[in-house]
């Protein structure tokens, strides 16, 4: 007998996918997400005076280098009617492309997505951007447009923040951070950017603070607007959270990929030299009527900085913050230098708490980047004063006397009228390390300016003189003649020359050429202790 076995039907398998409809299915998925959740809300980012995450790409790098990662993510959260609402992108751009030809890591804020609010995919994307950056040794730049955490997701939103914070403390002077303020920003959403080594803000549309105006009113009572509390001006004039401030969105991003252009990508290479046509032995005669030889006269050092540096351009840093001390990047014969310098047009350019803090900053952000150091120097001494003394000038002082004796790159100091007592020595004198230390022939090194000298002293000689006046007079002249005449310094080897103010370029660049290849090593620590 023949026994028929019974053999089960195969199950049916769906046809393979037709790879052209597949792709063409990818480019119409991957063009809704660039497109934004709806044109309704791209209509009302544009209606506020914002450009899209994605316009804000495509102005900070090269054309057509953006490579967008993770466009495709979606959050897991349930809740609150999350998981109805799953956008791809969650919020945010990530990716990276080229800056003036130099690879550059960016994340960007996309308001029109739960208001650019942060939540646990979110902050994943960033916290993969910000490794990968780190781990590539390229610049990472952050354009904020972002509510802070997401409410609806609770604690697991607040731990990304700490993720975000974590590695902007990691990367610190290893590669150049740069945050975009370019929407309201709240509560981590503006500490990340503190962490960072420049801030940029819109105008009107950007803001950055801990606590919003409403919760500012409830609890201490006080009515104030968005910007009146953090907005650009804000913070670029008052608190010196901001770096940068900018009218539109299109003017702050080209002065970024100028900011760029003037760093090395990480903290193991030199800013990459850019010559032009000025010549390193151009003499600056004009030095010589831009100074006012009275050391009582103001003028502007942003003039003096000007003649001196490659065409005459730089990029100053903190000019609306403590402006009587100027911090700018310039080029000396194609080499990016930081300036720092006294103004005599404000307070007499005094070192003062916020000017103290203003430069300590700027030379610790040029020493982690190989950045080397130019000090123009002209200054009365530290501003006197019981708000000074209460608020800490020891301390603030102390931080930019800290900064310079850390800092390891070349330095170079000018005195190019008086440098008088502890600010003397602070603006990177020979004695605090200065490689460097020259001097024109107008200057006065000091403990203190003469007529003040005189008088302590000389104060019971010119008590007892018949004419007083007169005594005091004749002995001011010679206390300038025996101790601030201008090479007194040279002669005892704390200053390397005076110099004629018509070579300072032609210096400036012969020694920052010899001291290029400068090594300096520090002890053996984990770190030095900055006073606070």
């Amino acid at each position: 007998m023949t026994i028929l076995q019974e053999t089960a039907t195969p199950p049916l398998t769906p046809p393979r996918p037709d790879l052209g409809r597949a792709t063409d299915e990818l480019h119409r998925l991957k063009e809704e997400v660039s497109r934004g959740p709806d044109a309704a809300a791209t209509r009302r980012q544009h209606a506020k005076g914002k450009l899209t995450a994605h316009e804000r790409l495509e102005l900070l790098f090269d054309d057509g280098t953006f490579t967008e990662i993770e466009p495709l993510r979606r959050h897991r959260a349930t809740g609150f009617g999350l998981e109805s609402r799953k956008p791809h992108g969650d919020g945010v751009i990530i990716g990276w492309g080229l800056v003036h030809g130099r690879t550059v890591f960016a994340y960007a804020h996309d308001f029109r997505v739960f208001a650019g609010a942060l939540g646990e995919a979110h902050a994943t994307k960033v916290h993969k951007v910000m490794d990968l950056a780190e781990a590539s040794g390229a610049p990472l730049v952050s354009l904020n447009d972002g509510a802070g955490a997401r409410i609806q997701e609770g604690v697991t939103a607040l731990a990304g923040y700490g993720g975000i914070f974590r590695r902007n403390v990691r990367a610190s002077g290893v590669i150049p951070q740069i945050s975009v303020m370019l929407g309201p920003c709240a509560g981590g959403a503006a500490y990340s950017p503190a962490l960072t080594d420049f801030v940029f803000m819109v105008r009107e549309t950007a803001q950055m603070f801990i606590t919003g105006p409403d919760v500012v009113q409830a609890v201490t009572g006080e009515k104030i607007t968005h910007n009146g509390l953090g907005g650009a001006d804000v913070h670029a004039q008052t608190s010196g959270v901001a770096h940068f401030v900018f009218d539109d969105e299109a003017a702050c991003l080209e002065e970024v990929r100028w900011l760029l252009s003037l760093l090395p990508r990480n903290n193991r290479e030199l800013a990459a030299p850019v010559r032009g046509e000025d010549p390193a032995d151009r003499r600056t005669d004009a030095l010589t009527t831009l100074v006012p030889a009275d050391p009582g006269r103001a003028y502007d050092m942003r003039a003096v900085i000007e003649e001196i540096v490659d065409d005459g351009e730089y990029l100053e840093v903190h000019e609306g913050w403590a402006r009587n001390v100027v911090c700018a990047l310039a080029r000396l014969d194609g080499q990016t230098v930081g300036v720092i310098a006294n103004q005599p047009n404000t307070l007499a350019g005094v070192l003062d708490i916020h000017a103290s803090e203003k430069a300590a900053r700027f030379v610790t952000t040029c020493d982690a980047f190989n950045i080397p150091l130019v000090t123009l120097v002209d200054v009365p001494g530290f501003l006197p004063g019981v708000d000074q003394e209460h608020g800490g000038i020891i301390r603030h002082g102390a931080k930019l006397l800290h900064a310079y004796c850390n800092a390891t790159v070349p330095r170079i100091s000018i005195v190019l009228r008086k440098a008088y007592g502890g600010a003397y020595i602070v603006m990177d004198s020979r004695s605090i390390g200065a490689d460097l230390s020259f001097a024109w022939p107008t200057n006065e090194i000091a403990v203190m300016g003469a007529e003040g000298a005189a008088n302590v002293v000389f104060r019971r000689e010119i008590a007892a003189s018949p004419d007083p006046e007169a005594t005091r007079e004749r002995l001011v002249k010679e206390y300038k003649s025996e101790l601030m005449h201008p090479y007194y310094a040279a002669e005892r080897g704390l200053v390397d020359d005076v110099i004629d103010p018509g070579d300072t370029r032609r210096v400036l660049v012969r020694s920052l050429a010899m001291l290029r290849e400068k090594k300096a090593e520090l002890p053996d620590r984990k770190h030095g202790i900055v006073p606070t």
